[in-house]
Parts: C-alpha cells; sequence; structure tokens
C-alpha cells in the first residue's frame, strides 16, 4: 500500500476535483439528454469512478488498494444495503395484507385535500419524533400518503418532498434518533443542548415549508377550476377497496409490529423482517391469498392478477387509480437501488486511495480560521463526506473529529459544531440521488430523488440558515453559541 502523505503531495486543486466535475457534468448532461433517472445516476458514478482510479493509480496506489477501500466502505454500509433490499418486500407484503390499502381508504375519508400536502408533512414530522426514525415514517406513514397522493391527483413530486421534510424535523428533534445522538457525540455536546440549538435551523425551515406546503396546497386546487373529481374519485375507490380487502384491527398489527420494534430497540432490519412475515400471514389467512401470492408479494410485488377468481366481477374492470395504488412493492423492484449503491461504494474507494479526500479536508482545516469560515468549511466537509460514504453516523463521527478543537480555540460551544453535522451531513442526506438515504426514500415513494428534491424544503432550509448565522453572526447577536 503506497504511504497516504506521499499520495498527498501529488494531488493538485484540478486532480482533487476532477471526479467531482465528472460526476456533476454526465449527470446534468445525461437528465437533460437521457432522462432515464437511475441510469444516469449510474453512469455518472462510474464514469466518477474511473476518472478517480486513474488520479489514484497516477498518484502510486494500486487497482487492489482502491478494491480494498471501497470493500471496507460495503462492510460499514451492508446493514443499510439489508435494510433497503428487505423495504421492498415490506410493501409488497403490506398490501397483500390490506395495510396500505386500509390506511389510505382512511386517509381519503379523513384529509382535506386543499390540506394534504402540509397534512403529509406535519403527519410524517408526529410520527418521527415519537420514533426517532425518518425512515420507519416514510416506510409506514409515508407509503400510505404517496398512495393517497397519486389517486388524488395531487403531484407526488411534491407530497414525496413533503414526506421526506417531515420525516427529518421530527428526527432531527427527536431524542431516540440515533443520528442526532452521534452527532452531540461527535461534538461533545449534551444531546438535550445540541436539540435545543438545532432549534435556531429547524424552526425558521419548519415555518417557511409549512406556509409553502398549504399555499402550494390551496393553488392545485384552485388550477383545477372546479373540474377537480375528488369525492367521486374518493367513492370508487373506497369501494373497490371495502369489495377486495377486509378491514379491520388485523391489517394495522405489521405497521404495530414495525413501531414495537422501535420502542423496544429491536435491530431494525429484524423489525422489517418480523413485519413482513406478519403481513404475509394476515395476506394469507385473513385476507384468503394463496400462499404462492404472499411469496411473490414478498420478491416481486403485490399484483392486482392476484385477484382473479376472486367474486369481485361488480368491481370489475378495475379502476386505473387502484392499479397505480396496489400494483409495486418486492425486494425485486430494489436491485436498481443496489446497482446505484454499489457505484457509489466504488467511487469512495477511488477516491479514498487517490489521497483527494485528505487533500480536500487538509486544505479546509487550514481555511477555517473564522466563525464564517469555520462553519462554512464543517458544512462543506459533512456534505463531501456523505456524498462519498453515505453513511450518517461514520460522517458525523468524522467531521466531528476533525473540527472539534477548531471550534475550541475560536470559544465555540460544542453545539456549533453538532448543529453544523446535522445541517450538513443529515439533512442533505436523503436529497442526494447515490446516497444510501436518497435512493431509499426514491424507491420506498417511487418518485426519482431530483423530482422530490425541490420540495424537501426543510432539508434545504437548514444548511441555508446555518450558514445565515455564519456570515451574520456578529449582527444578529443570536444562532451562534460561544463558551
Amino acid at each position: 500500500m503506497v504511504d497516504q502523505e506521499n499520495n498527498q503531495k501529488k494531488i493538485t486543486a484540478f486532480l482533487a476535483l476532477l471526479p467531482f466535475i465528472l460526476l456533476v457534468s454526465f449527470f446534468v448532461l445525461g437528465s437533460i439528454f437521457i432522462e432515464q433517472g437511475n441510469d444516469v445516476i449510474v453512469i455518472s458514478l462510474l464514469v466518477a469512478t474511473f476518472g478517480a482510479t486513474l488520479i489514484a493509480l497516477y498518484t502510486g496506489s494500486s487497482w487492489e488498494n482502491v478494491q480494498e477501500k471501497a470493500g471496507q466502505k460495503l462492510a460499514q454500509l451492508f446493514p443499510a444495503l439489508l435494510i433497503l433490499f428487505s423495504i421492498g418486500g415490506l410493501i409488497g407484503a403490506w398490501i397483500l395484507s390490506g395495510t396500505i390499502p386500509y390506511f389510505v381508504n382512511i386517509g381519503l375519508e379523513w384529509i382535506d385535500i386543499n390540506t394534504f400536502i402540509l397534512t403529509a408533512f406535519l403527519c410524517t414530522g408526529l410520527m418521527s419524533i415519537m420514533t426517532g426514525t425518518s425512515w420507519g415514517s416514510v416506510s409506514t406513514i409515508g407509503i400510505a400518503l404517496i398512495g393517497m397522493s397519486s389517486v388524488l391527483q395531487v403531484p407526488t413530486e411534491i407530497v414525496a418532498g413533503a414526506i421526506i421534510s417531515g420525516a427529518y424535523f421530527g428526527d432531527k428533534l427527536s431524542p431516540l434518533s440515533d443520528t442526532t445522538n452521534v452527532a452531540a457525540l461527535a461534538a461533545g455536546a449534551n444531546l438535550y443542548d445540541h436539540i435545543g440549538h438545532m432549534l435556531y435551523t429547524a424552526v425558521p425551515s419548519f415555518l417557511i415549508a409549512g406556509v409553502v406546503y398549504y399555499f402550494v396546497g390551496l393553488s392545485l386546487v384552485d388550477d383545477t377550476n372546479g373540474t377537480f373529481e375528488f369525492p367521486q374519485m374518493a367513492v370508487t375507490l373506497s369501494n373497490e377497496i371495502f369489495g377486495i380487502f377486509k378491514s379491520g384491527f388485523v391489517v394495522i398489527i405489521p405497521p404495530i409490529v414495525i413501531l414495537m420494534s422501535i420502542f423496544l430497540k429491536f435491530p431494525a432490519l429484524a423489525g422489517i423482517v418480523l413485519s413482513t412475515l406478519v403481513a404475509a400471514l394476515i395476506g394469507v389467512f385473513y385476507q384468503d391469498f394463496e400462499l404462492s401470492h404472499a411469496v411473490s408479494a414478498i420478491m416481486t410485488g403485490f399484483n392486482t392478477e392476484m385477484l382473479n377468481g376472486r367474486e369481485i366481477s361488480h368491481l370489475m374492470p378495475l379502476s386505473d387509480d387502484l392499479n397505480v395504488l396496489l400494483n409495486r412493492g418486492g425486494i425485486n423492484s430494489m436491485l436498481s437501488a443496489m446497482i446505484i449503491v454499489i457505484s457509489a461504494i466504488l467511487l469512495m474507494g477511488a477516491m479514498e486511495a487517490s489521497g483527494i479526500i485528505n487533500y480536500i479536508v487538509d486544505k479546509l482545516l487550514k481555511a477555517a480560521n473564522t466563525i464564517f469560515k469555520l462553519i462554512a468549511s464543517t458544512m462543506v466537509t459533512g456534505l463531501m463526506m456523505i456524498s462519498l460514504s453515505s453513511h450518517g453516523s461514520v460522517s458525523a463521527l468524522i467531521v466531528g473529529n476533525l473540527y472539534k478543537n477548531n471550534y475550541k480555540k475560536l470559544g465555540l460551544a460544542p453545539v456549533n459544531l453538532s448543529r453544523s453535522i446535522e445541517d450538513s451531513v443529515t439533512m442533505t442526506d436523503p436529497i442526494l440521488p447515490w446516497s444510501v438515504s436518497g435512493v431509499y426514500m426514491a424507491t420506498t415513494l417511487g418518485v426519482a430523488t431530483i423530482d422530490y428534491a425541490p420540495w424537501a424544503l426543510f432539508c434545504l432550509g437548514g444548511p441555508l440558515f446555518s450558514m445565515l448565522y455564519a456570515i451574520m453572526n456578529k449582527k444578529l447577536g443570536f444562532g451562534i453559541k460561544r463558551f
């Protein structure tokens, strides 16, 4: 293995930025001329990986070293990859059990179309605060909400952005959240002091997002000019759901299993697998599907062809809205997501083997000699780390260890560092198309990251307000806490 310091001496600013330039350039050009979603992301990552690998070889590293670094990253992300795979099976099983159709039906009866987007934002936010998990909120209530949005003809990209914003708002303010705890630990801050300091960026971001979601919801209804057929659509879909699936307490057992596993601190994968199996059993013994249907729902997703042979001739043909709602899920649906993550892991390994990461971090550390430069450097480093590692906890710990002494030297309390970590690492994670969280959100909700990212307003607001406090620290008199 080549000495890392020698690698750094050969790296120039151009070489350090080249993989990023290749990644962004191919992604933008591909999105304009190809518009193939996941295909563009994968090609962009592979081109950037090729460039980083050439740089690694140029600096004296080896192909074996690149492979070794990629293998280490894969080992770190393996638990998250298993969750990503299992969530596809969960969705298929929850449809088979009638869980998702049940919650969609409840929503159709109770949610006001005028405030649907705002409601999606608030509901996921509340659930994340109570459970401490953004992923859990999106994979439970988020799935039902996104199903309703397609039926109600509300743009799914806006609803997905609201769901993710709410999920991450609650996650960041919940003492049960693992990333919130890790950010405080990495900076050496008290957990509750950290949460309190997060309010400076979280509250204004929350309020702005809520106001925008409210008025966007109103404008969507106004734009229909009285032609919106929400009542008839709701009645039709409700009749179909009740004609196909049995309701009752039994169908909400799968999400209860998830919630109980969260509160009991079970491993996330164990909770998802257990809920999937419970939902499959409910589908077979309560909803009267065949065992082969349960296996198919988990592996390839639910399909309305499974309804053939049932006494539902009065509902045939099924509406397009119901087909959109039900035909989804399955472990196989996650394969394209896995390819994206593996491509990103290859890029991580090449970037680390080439010495590019250390080069950039060293430059940022040397420039961090004022409050603004320090927070800006922290934010850039956090964004770079989560972009290249896709692991929030690892990124938080690395950034915390790198900058902890710099904050002490400038007389800044640790909560400034912990908040900067959250606003750069955690907030940007779900809006990166190639990160594990970004891929998870896109595949779970069925909306491309690049489509929902502009509407994930809370996630965008955190970094902006963090930088605002850094720029205005002398004039505002608040938002930056000193020792």
